[in-house]
């Protein structure tokens, strides 16, 4: 699915001829046909000969596929057809996705919409990761093998008062209401991006960092959501930075409690990997050629593929029939671009030396 997703957002159009169409269970498929067929009518409207050539060749395609179905299935269907205008290529993808379908969607575009289709299969087991301080705050998340930085928070708060007396206790606690306020602030926001997730029982956990007390100090406030606060996990992280930085510098010390995260996984592989790469103790292997062999023999006993290749599925399918695990890195991931450059994205860690 990620290498069909993959393939998808290459596709670019400059005019609105790329078709994308998102059915749910229970929709009449008669209903789905004649809304195609009234938008293949109305697209003899369209004045640019190419443009509408375009239109009315994914329509058809569309037409034609659908009306092979004489039920939707239970979890919808979902189409993508669609013409480069220059190259006069086409692409015509049918696929029952892997979650419910909930709305119907249908629309031509200058790019395929593979944003729900992205959702189910990335949004699974999401790790939330909060970054605060007094002053600023970071909101991310883990999903599958990617990190990402949803929000970053600011607010000025001046330092200590050095004057003394009813002064300085009275700016003290204009200090601490500052902080107060701030916190409150970061609560919702974290709120209003972890809640729907948790309802939708995609979010996992939340993992919580900063530096010093005021991560603790966050916690026990009344600032996050109580739903939130029971999946909060228990090991608060000592992060030095914000942003992506702070972000990654907490995963990595965070690893042994989310080590079945694939981010994680991905990022101990590599480490693995390398570790094998400075000892030069025949326990990895690299090069297609090599890989392949040492999977045809059972020694591959970690298979690493880079996402950025062309034939993970390709890989995927070995692995399978070999009896390896499989761990798919990509750029974003510390490394990921090294491994993809210096091993051309695929490798492996063995269970044993391999012959030649």
């Amino acid at each position: 699915m990620r290498e069909i997703i993959k393939e998808l957002k290459k596709w670019k159009a400059p005019a609105t001829v790329l078709l994308s169409l998102y059915i749910p269970p229970g929709r009449p498929v008669s209903d789905v046909v004649n809304l195609l067929r009234q938008e293949l009518s109305i697209s003899d409207n369209i004045k640019l000969k190419r443009t509408k050539n375009a239109v009315q060749r994914a329509l058809a395609a569309a037409i034609d596929r659908v009306s092979r179905f004489s039920k939707i299935p239970d979890n919808g269907l979902v189409l993508f057809a669609g013409e480069n205008v220059d190259t006069g290529d086409f692409i015509s993808i049918m696929l029952i996705p892997p979650e419910e379908v909930r709305v119907f969607f249908y629309r031509t575009d200058k790019y395929f919409h593979t944003e729900f289709l992205e959702e189910m299969v990335y949004e699974h087991n999401i790790i939330g990761l909060v970054i605060v301080e007094r002053d600023a705050a970071t909101i991310g998340m883990l999903k599958g093998n990617r990190m990402i930085v949803v929000e970053e928070l600011e607010e000025y708060i001046p330092g200590k008062h050095e004057k003394g007396g009813q002064s300085q206790r009275r700016y003290d606690r204009i200090i601490e209401q500052m902080v107060e306020d701030f916190y409150k602030k970061v609560g919702e926001h974290v709120n209003k991006t972890f809640l729907p997730l948790l309802e939708q029982g995609k979010l996992k956990a939340i993992l919580i960092g900063g530096p010093a007390y005021s991560k603790y100090d966050f916690l026990q406030g009344d600032y996050i959501d109580y739903r939130l606060k029971k999946i909060v996990l228990n090991q608060l992280v000592d992060v030095a930075y914000q942003g992506e930085a702070g972000l990654r510098e907490m995963v990595m010390k965070a690893q042994d409690i989310l080590k079945e995260q694939e981010y994680v996984e991905g990022l101990q592989v590599i480490e693995e990997f390398k570790l094998h790469l400075a000892k030069d103790d025949g326990m990895i292997v690299y090069g297609e050629d090599e890989v392949l062999n040492a999977l045809e023999q059972g020694a591959v006993k970690t298979l690493i593929v880079s996402e950025e290749r062309g034939d993970v599925e390709k890989w995927l399918d070995k692995a399978k029939n070999y009896g390896a695990k499989v761990i798919v890195v990509n750029n974003e991931m510390p490394e990921g671009e090294w491994f993809l450059k210096t091993f051309n994205g695929i490798g492996g860690i063995l269970r044993f030396k391999t012959h030649a």
